[in-house]
């Protein structure tokens, strides 16, 4: 990424803008701002990860850009965090979405706005400006979206196909961690510390409110804009990356929307694309500028003339837990879906991939602990976190083999396995993978989809299954663009567990296939580049010294009958050298499993926060455990802070879930 420091405008910050709710509460602004400019637009991101030392890395390099160029950057903690007042309840709240709202008017209002307002972000910030844009305030214009999703139930860290994703879990021990830090008293004076203990006081813990709704019911309803995709009039640039938990956004919005809206996807995880890997990473901050010009000031960038769709066609590489860059080519669709992509349909048979259909019976129950390759549901770190060689998984899994392709072919969208089958038992579960084998014999992960099979009809109302009785469903595995080279053949790799990946259903259950068809989206293969972005550019970057080093381990163990896999990660520690403020984190993860028990299931994770400066420090600790039996889920989480070594506050959450079907 080319670093620039010389921007048409010199730059103006306030660290800490403060912004009036219509309650009284007051949020916390960071805005950089041009000088000389006259009255501008605003770019807001509205967060709860602290402006000061959460995101502070990536806000470097993206708002001063902005700013530097005739916009002003506007980066708000949302209420409850950082160093804004009040309490958050939730995520996507009805009382944080009015906040974003009134934050937008005030914005237009001020002086030195010209009354036009964009959002933006990534995951939450993602969710939350298409979310808002559905509410219609009428300065927001445009948005640009980036690793979120429209639908809240389907398509987010809790379920993912009616089976409960280990990152509901995980997500949950984050927030309760990510949220119990103090305000800097730099910033918000002396009363930093009743701020904070009142935060405490507060503090949700969420994984029985998200493991509570377990259906698709008015909770993930709220939030989610698939429900109504025409309440959105702002324009819409969506960008995702296909080594990201949100691989499906940028179709389901180009697909729906009728305002304007492009979209991009890239090899890239759950990052910036200007900063992202696996490279290629592309210009991000000047294609967010085209859009904010033509969309909040009026100029004609040609944004409107871009193609629907714009996504990295990717080639095999051998199977790793990261690759610094994924080798293919750009390509671009005017239209989305596709007119040139045709449905290209392979049979489930006993010999494997087949052009026709042919009866077969075959069964799988997997070990509990298949699925250890799955990779991260977000992968964060830079390294270890992708989905690895596929092959011991393959192991556990029922596959079907399809013929060594006689020429290249580019799979683009979502493959779809329509099956029949039965099941030994009233609850149960599949995870659909379709795989790369290449000729040395290895196998790599193209895309997958997982279905609780109690919702094989509707995830609103699931059904138990008829132990015998043969059902009809379909699993839809996540979007993709991938080259399936001359000389490589499918796998489709089915399985009945993918620990630690979703949690297992609530008995082991054997699950007899009779029929089957994969349904590929094949395009006409890309012949070169079909599209050209320009270089990474971002701003200076963050100055920090490094008191602790970052770094990150990943074990699998077997120990006495268990599989463990052990995650360390040290998000090391650093002292801002502006303002002095120091921030550190580090986490620990443990998942285990007996392969013959889904029972026996149980997370544990602990997070520390560190911060303050010299003379004054404060630290955050939980830990957090999640198991379950046949009938309910138990989790157990402590939370406690410290002032300078000193407990000054400690809770316990204890909750058991029913577990109704899931």
């Amino acid at each position: 990424m080319k670093t620039v420091t010389d921007f048409p405008y010199d730059i103006k910050e306030d660290p800490h803008m403060v912004i009036p709710m219509a309650d009284g509460c007051r949020l916390s602004a960071r805005v950089w701002r041009p000088v000389g400019a006259g009255p501008v637009p605003a770019i807001l991101e509205f967060l709860p990860y602290r402006k000061r030392d959460g995101t502070v890395v990536r806000d470097a390099l993206t708002h001063p850009w902005f700013a530097g160029h005739g916009y002003a950057a506007v980066r708000v903690d949302m209420r409850g965090n950082g160093d804004s007042e009040g309490r958050m309840a939730d995520e996507y709240s009805a009382q944080e979405l009015s906040d974003a709202c009134e934050v937008i008017a005030w914005l237009a209002a001020q002086p030195w706005s010209s009354g036009t307002v964009g959002m933006m972000g990534i995951s939450w910030g993602g969710f939350n400006g298409l979310q808002v844009a559905a509410l219609r305030p009428s300065a927001l214009k445009a948005v640009i979206t980036l690793c979120s999703s429209v639908d809240r139930y389907a398509d987010d860290i809790h379920y993912k196909g009616g089976c409960q994703l280990i990152e509901n879990f995980g997500w949950a021990a984050n927030m309760l961690s990510y949220s119990s830090r103090p305000p800097d008293p730099a910033l918000v004076g002396d009363e930093w510390r009743q701020m904070w203990l009142g935060r405490l006081e507060a503090q949700p813990y969420l994984l029985p409110v998200w493991a509570g709704h377990p259906l698709r019911d008015a909770y993930w309803e709220h939030g989610s804009v698939c429900e109504d995709y025409n309440a959105i009039e702002a324009a819409v640039l969506s960008i995702g990356g296909w080594h990201d938990g949100y691989r499906n956004t940028v179709s389901h919005l180009v697909t729906n929307l009728k305002a304007p809206v492009k979209g991009i996807v890239g090899a890239w995880i759950h990052k910036y694309p200007h900063f992202a890997g696996p490279q290629p990473a592309i210009g991000f901050l000047q294609e967010a500028k085209r859009w904010w010009d033509r969309w909040l000031k009026g100029d004609d960038t040609g944004v409107e003339d871009d193609p629907a769709y714009r996504a990295w066609l990717m080639d095999h590489v051998p199977p790793a837990r990261w690759h610094d860059d994924r080798p293919g080519r750009w390509i671009a669709e005017d239209v989305w879906p596709s007119p040139d992509i045709a449905e290209q349909v392979l049979y489930l048979t006993a010999d494997g991939l087949a052009l026709a259909p042919a009866a077969f019976e075959l069964s799988v129950q997997s070990a509990q602990d298949c699925g250890a390759e799955a990779g991260e549901y977000f992968p964060f770190a830079f390294g270890d976190e992708l989905p690895g060689e596929q092959s011991g998984d393959d192991a556990g899994s029922l596959c079907f083999d399809g013929a060594v392709a006689e020429a290249d072919m580019d799979i683009v969208g979502a493959p779809v396995l329509r099956f029949a089958a039965s099941a030994d038992r009233t609850t149960g579960q599949v995870i659909v993978r379709l795989c790369d084998l290449a000729p040395d014999g290895t196998s790599a992960l193209i895309t997958h989809g997982c279905l609780n099979l109690t919702h094989r009809v509707s995830h609103a109302v699931p059904s138990p299954l008829v132990p015998g009785e043969v059902f009809e469903a379909s699993v839809t595995l996540d979007q993709i663009a991938y080259r399936l080279a001359k000389g490589h053949r499918l796998r489709v790799a089915i399985s009945t567990a993918y620990w630690p990946y979703v949690w297992p259903s609530p008995e082991a259950t054997k699950v007899r296939f009779s029929q089957g068809a994969l349904t590929l989206p094949v395009r006409p293969t890309a012949l070169g580049d079909e599209w050209e972005f320009e270089p990474a550019e971002g701003a200076a970057p963050w100055k920090a010294e490094a008191l602790r080093l970052d770094a990150y381990d990943r074990r699998v163990v077997k120990r006495d009958g268990w599989t463990i896999t052990e995650i360390d990660i040290d998000n090391g520690e650093n002292r801002d050298l502006e303002h002095g403020l120091i921030s550190g984190s580090w986490t620990t993860e443990r998942w285990f499993v007996r392969s013959d028990d889904p029972t026996s299931a149980k997370g544990e994770i602990v997070w520390e926060q560190t911060g303050g400066r010299a003379g004054a420090m404060w630290r955050t600790h939980v830990e957090a455990s999640m198991w379950c039996d046949e009938g309910a889920y138990f989790s157990r989480a402590t939370l406690q802070a410290f002032d300078n070594d000193e407990l000054v506050f400690e809770r316990v959450f204890e909750d058991a879930i029913p577990r109704k079907l899931v």
